[in-house]
């Protein structure tokens, strides 16, 4: 323990933001350039070393968290880094992305404010790639195995490259013309920047993984023809089809999905477009949704000029302290404040749409809506509360039901479903087809950032076993684990 007392000596310090009316004038990220690592040290002391570190039950990863908090605040960048990839592939990614489950699951945050752990994560890596500590890792010798990985997000990234750092010769599929999935294309630049994706697949390459873009197996290739060209497959292409809002007037112009709205801003930061084909310029933006990529689409539509943002949820607002029924160490639902809505806009609670209204020329100008209320477990309307509300731009950031069974993959694979309507795999990541493996969103279902790369580790390994009869890949987690929830 490198400072017995540094959680009684330092409160909690977070990573600092820039000026509200400086970040919406740009895409950059939102925090300040090296404002961590002059503070990062101290935070790092307040961990406690405990002798069941409870963060590591938060993280699927099983990140060693104790250990490089103790190396960041000795100043150890060198080991700090060692220990941090020794679970996590991309904590870039994560320590930017993730909700930091590990941080609700910490000790300290029984009774004071948690370590900052996600922000001593992103320190250290940042750290990493500054004093070129990062690095290909090419395996020693080929295993002379194909593998084909479908899918370029956290958890096919996680799988390929374990796999051919394992040797084996593997080629990512992205149906998309870039590689990094929801990474590249779902996450707004103004949260991560897409030079942190550029320079793990350049690491990627470098290692020996080859990447197809432009390709949809499914559509582009069939998947069969697909599995007879390698010895394994990889089926790691996310959890993409929308829950939709089978409203009066969804048809009208202007609402969409949240993932027809946000890639197109990211293209613009790409170079594709000068100006992003749909814009919320001047207008009216209402965001169906309250999670994540809801306030990525407030986040968007304020750098884009909107006149107004409002962002409708239908459940209660949620509390800012732990409820009685999230005891610690569990992942608790807060009133979260996002960098998005710390820019602006109103957010509404308890609200269900009822349909859309738009103009004689079919744009929708306006949404309905009346407040909701749930009675002996059932929602239920209340009357007389209908309203309208403004909204000539409409974002549909209402979740996901499962992976694409419109392109063919499914069908062609002969994949089998759970009940879920994700594909069923057995303890080993493997599904119906021997062969065929599945991670991340695609398997598991819509879900956090940590749990696709752990998937993807985990994935990597049952692929491994299958080529070679053995393994010395980690497998953080099983297909039936579930998060640290009451």
């Amino acid at each position: 323990m490198a400072d017995p007392k540094g959680f009684l000596n330092h409160g909690r310090e977070v990573a600092q933001t820039r000026p509200v009316g400086e970040r919406v004038q740009d895409w950059n990220e939102v925090y300040v350039p090296g404002s961590l690592l002059p503070i990062i040290s101290k935070q790092a002391s307040r961990c406690m070393d405990c002798g069941i570190p409870f963060c590591h039950n938060g993280c699927p990863l099983g990140n060693l968290i104790p250990e490089w908090n103790d190396y960041a605040y000795r100043e150890d960048w060198q080991a700090a880094q060692e220990r941090l990839h020794a679970t996590n592939n991309f904590p870039e990614f994560t320590g930017r992305l993730c909700p930091a489950p590990c941080e609700s699951a910490c000790v300290l945050g029984i009774n004071q404010p948690a370590v900052t752990i996600k922000n001593v994560e992103v320190s250290i890596i940042d750290k990493a790639w500054d004093t070129g500590d990062v690095v290909p890792q090419a395996p020693e010798r080929l295993s002379g195995k194909t593998v084909a990985v479908i899918g370029s997000g956290p958890a096919g990234l996680a799988a390929a490259q374990q796999l051919t750092r394992a040797g084996h010769t593997v080629a990512v599929y992205e149906r998309a013309d870039r590689i990094g999935g929801l990474l590249r294309y779902g996450i707004p630049e103004f949260k991560m920047e897409k030079r942190h994706i550029n320079r793990r697949i350049e690491q990627m390459r470098a290692e020996g993984t080859k990447f197809r873009t432009g390709v949809e197996i499914g559509r582009d290739l069939d998947a069969a023809k697909l599995r007879k060209r390698y010895d394994a497959v990889v089926i790691a292409a996310g959890a993409t089809t929308a829950r939709d809002l089978p409203v009066p007037g969804r048809e009208l112009k202007g609402v969409y999905q949240a993932m027809e709205y946000l890639p197109l801003a990211n293209k613009v930061q790409e170079g594709d477009y000068v100006t992003t084909p749909v814009s919320a310029e001047g207008k009216h933006v209402v965001v169906i949704g309250g999670g994540d990529t809801g306030a990525d689409c407030v986040g968007t539509a304020h750098r884009q000029g909107a006149a107004s943002v409002t962002q409708l949820e239908i459940m209660p607002r949620p509390g800012e302290d732990r409820p009685v029924s999230m005891p610690w160490p569990t992942f608790p639902m807060l009133y979260k404040v996002t960098s998005a809505h710390e820019e602006g806009g109103e957010r509404v609670y308890s609200v269900s749409t009822t349909h859309f209204e738009g103009d004689e020329d079919g744009n929708v100008q306006f949404l309905h809506l009346i407040e909701v209320e749930f009675i002996d477990g059932k929602l239920t309307q209340k009357p007389g509360t209908e309203r309208k509300i403004p909204a000539q731009l409409v974002t549909l950031a209402m979740g996901f039901t499962g992976t694409d069974r419109e392109n063919g993959l499914v069908d062609q694979f002969a994949l089998d479903l759970d009940e879920r309507g994700n594909v069923a795999r057995d303890a080993e990541f493997q599904t119906n087809v021997p062969g065929v493996f599945v991670a991340g969103d695609a398997g598991r279902g819509q879900s956090l950032i940590v749990w696709a790369i752990a998937e993807g580790r985990s994935a990597a390994r049952g692929v491994d076993r299958f080529l070679t009869g053995a393994s010395d890949l980690p497998a953080p987690i099983r297909p039936t684990d579930r998060s640290l929830m009451v």
